[in-house]
């Protein structure tokens, strides 16, 4: 079960590094706009959508995964 335990922590932490990655680009796509590229921000806006289509998958098949190491 520690096996489980090291993918659910190393998944943990590539969600925490999504997260960050998140907000790093929607700064970068709010300075983009600022200075007119629409399209731009737009394509940028789709793609965080996709991030926020999945962020709960994810975060539920790491609890799964901290679940089923935590059982005897």
């Amino acid at each position: 079960m520690k096996e489980l335990r090291t993918a659910a922590e190393a998944l943990e932490r590539l969600s925490h590094n999504q997260d960050a990655l998140r907000a790093a680009v929607e700064e970068l796509a709010k300075w983009v706009g600022d200075r007119g590229a629409a399209t731009v921000v737009d394509n940028v806006n789709g793609a965080l959508a996709t991030l926020d289509d999945n962020i709960d998958a994810v975060r539920s098949g790491i609890a799964e995964l901290v679940a089923a190491s935590v059982k005897p």
